[in-house]
């Protein structure tokens, strides 16, 4: 499918305070790719994501049990693209697919951490990741050894930053506390859910790491799983991802539905809806470019099934610059959700 004339140019952005520039759309493998999507459709739409100026692919061990990593790896190759064009990243944390005894098979210890990057490279069919992450704390495990492994990682050439994923911002400290204490590298990068309907961590409980730690965020869940879009307005349809995914993130939302959060969520969208159709757009696009114009958020990581999913999500790059500071108080005023500053300015 050939890129529309109609896209706007990518637009790169610096993660956190490094050099690394990532495209401000990146594409995900969760939930998709490896498991929902055929391996037609993935190699499609990683091929729509790259014409688009999309460099950065986001996976994780366990991402369909590393069959996302697989399909990912064996597209790079299909197409021939060159490695230093891209970001690679992947997470580690749940790989308790991979072993008999789960004991050692997750989790942020040595052992798991130098095993999981050297069977995700495996699976990835490459020498090394851009970004790799700590998918989620581990509070068994001590900071120490886990700085000490990403730094190992690093140090071989099988990674060149370190992050976290859903991380407390003082877990996130005591990382960087750890890391100077030991004159090694700190978390470059966080991936929180970031999306109008959940904030609080990114715009309030991170505030100090900006500044002072210099962190960049790839943010997933821009669209709140579809909800955000307005396509559950009218109720859940049977064949949608809500209905039927068995992910723990879908499930969550899934048991919302009918309740009062969920009722809110929706009328909410109703609200915002007459924003979209002032600016010309949809709600998908504007939820997205919402999220874009927060400038601690180097890269929304998005999903596709189809390579026109892909160009509507780079076409929210040209509603940013409509998004002025009217328009953010008018969608404000329909949130009312905006977390207290944790650091009252003077």
């Amino acid at each position: 499918m050939s890129v529309p004339k109609d896209l706007p140019k990518m637009q790169y952005r610096f993660l956190g305070r490094s050099g690394l520039q990532v495209s401000a759309i990146s594409l995900g493998g969760w939930l998709t790719y490896g498991g929902h999507v055929e391996k037609e459709n993935t190699f499609a739409c990683m091929k729509a994501a790259y014409d688009a100026g999309i460099n950065f692919f986001d996976c994780a061990e366990g991402y369909q049990s590393g069959d996302s990593e697989r399909l990912m790896g064996e597209a790079i190759r299909h197409f021939g693209w060159k490695r230093n064009d891209l970001v690679v990243s992947t997470k580690i944390y749940w790989g308790q697919a991979f072993g008999d005894n789960p004991v050692n098979n997750g989790g942020l210890s040595r052992k798991h951490l130098v095993e999981g990057i050297n069977a995700s490279l495996e699976r990835l069919g490459l020498d090394y990741v851009d970004l790799i992450y700590a998918h989620r704390p581990d509070r068994h495990t001590p900071m120490e050894e886990t700085v000490r492994t990403f730094n190992h990682i690093i140090a071989r050439g099988k990674a060149f930053y370190w992050g976290t994923s859903e991380w407390r911002a003082d877990e996130i400290e005591r990382a960087w506390a750890v890391a100077s204490r030991l004159g090694m590298m700190g978390p470059l990068m966080e991936q929180p859910q970031y999306n109008m309907l959940a904030r609080a961590r990114v715009e309030a409980e991170y505030e100090l790491l900006y500044p002072e730690r210099g962190l960049g965020l790839t943010v997933f869940s821009p669209l709140k799983g579809g909800v955000l879009t307005g396509k559950y307005n009218e109720g859940v349809p049977e064949q949608s991802r809500v209905a039927r995914s068995e992910d723990r993130f879908v499930q969550g939302l899934r048991k919302q539905v009918g309740g009062d959060e969920w009722a809110g969520n929706i009328a909410t969208v109703k609200k915002l809806q007459p924003i979209a159709d002032k600016l010309s757009t949809n709600m998908a696009a504007l939820a997205l470019a919402w999220v874009l114009k927060n400038p601690n958020v180097s890269s929304a990581i998005t999903g596709a099934s189809r390579p026109e999913q892909i160009f509507q999500s780079v076409k929210a790059l040209d509603l940013l610059p409509k998004l002025t500071d009217e328009v953010m108080a008018e969608i404000e005023e329909v949130l009312g959700n905006k977390p207290p500053a944790l650091v009252k300015r003077f």
